[in-house]
């Protein structure tokens, strides 16, 4: 999954920022979990809620209007089989972990039976990988029907999430109702977004800075009178927040400083796949060794093992046999030999048509 030049850097960094406050989110509340009491990063956690998703889908639509109009064939295989790919492979590679305890309770049919669940329910921390390959196909279907339709729609059942109208407790129905509108809306809304990252970009560091210090004090006070959650509220306020996020990855994209941070996003979905991995080995060990270490420590540590662990398995294994888990063979291709979407063909095409339309 190594990605090509040439990219557009600030998003590199917004999706590098998402990625940590994901693995922070899954860290910190497994932390809290085993300890069984709440941590001083339990508020900073419930801080990044309103937008730490909308913002990761709507960057996930960015660069799907250059490849829309591709032959099915070709787009089913680097929009759908891609991810599905690497859903199943990792599923599997979790469902390994996990798997003796539910054998222990129900023999081989439990086991049979909660690993076949895993293709219609998203299992665990993938559920992320299994919603894109949904929405790429389901934004390929509705193409033919007028774009303001589709975002209303898609409006419509984030707020019915909120209203509990739309409650059903299957992930892939909850989680396609309150998050489609944000993929929607990076697909449809692509040239505004890079129109607005770029008039940011030409209000100089200062002010950037200065903006999205008032939008943190904003959001903390929307998070913490419990406005945030509220329907009607909770939609434009992701909006809001991932217009916070892009600026602030326009404004780290200034500094060579946090070239760590674009390093990450450019490699999001390998520490998306693996930090279960790192994270969950990590916590059982911290909490074996040094069980009296502050919880929001432990939270700390897991998170950089969750980050950092996935990158370094991916630098061991991408020139060796074991590079399939995160780079798709080919025999997990079409016949046509359609390349991945981290191809180089496109990434260039698509950062130089939105640099384009941009303009």
């Amino acid at each position: 999954m190594e990605q090509a030049k040439p990219r557009v850097g600030w998003v590199d960094y917004a999706k590098g920022i998402c990625i940590i406050l994901v693995v922070a989110m899954h860290s910190t509340l497994g932390v809290e979990k085993a300890a069984g009491s709440l941590s001083s990063l339990h508020g900073f956690i419930d801080w990044a809620r309103p937008f730490r998703m909308p913002d990761f889908f709507l960057i996930s639509g960015l660069f799907l209007a250059s490849r829309i109009d591709r032959p099915w064939r070709a787009y089913f295989d680097t929009k759908f089989i891609h991810f599905a790919y690497f859903y199943v492979l990792w599923m599997t590679i979790q469902f390994l972990t996990k798997g003796y305890g539910i054998y222990q309770d129900g023999g081989m049919p439990a086991l049979a039976n909660q690993y076949a669940l895993g293709f219609v329910e998203p299992y665990g921390t993938l559920w992320f990988i299994y919603m894109l390959a949904v929405f790429f196909v389901v934004v390929k279907l509705v193409k033919p029907v007028p774009p303001w339709l589709v975002f209303a729609c898609a409006a419509a059942l984030e707020i019915a999430t909120k209203t509990g109208a739309i409650e059903t407790g299957h992930t892939l129905i909850d989680e396609f109702a309150a998050r489609f509108v944000y993929f929607y809306a990076g697909y449809w809304m692509a040239t505004r977004v890079f129109n607005f990252a770029a008039a940011v970009d030409r209000t100089g560091p200062v002010l950037i800075a200065a903006g999205l210090m008032v939008w943190a004090v904003f959001n903390f006070f929307m998070v913490h009178s419990g406005l945030a959650a509220l329907p009607g509220i909770s939609l434009p306020l992701g909006f809001i927040g991932a217009g916070a996020v892009i600026s602030t990855g326009v404004l780290l994209s200034k500094f060579k400083f946090a070239n760590w941070l674009r390093y990450c996003g450019e490699n999001s979905i390998v520490i998306y796949l693996a930090f279960f991995l790192f994270m969950a080995g990590t916590r059982s060990l911290l909490f074996r060794i040094v069980p009296s270490l502050d919880l929001a420590a432990i939270a700390g540590l897991t998170t950089l093992a969750g980050v950092t662990g996935p990158v370094l398995l991916f630098w061991a294994t991408r020139r060796t046999w074991a590079s399939f888990l995160f780079r798709r063979p080919q025999w997990a291709r079409l016949a046509d030999g359609a390349r991945g979407w981290h191809s180089a063909a496109h990434v260039g095409k698509s950062a130089q048509t939105l640099k384009t339309q941009t303009r």
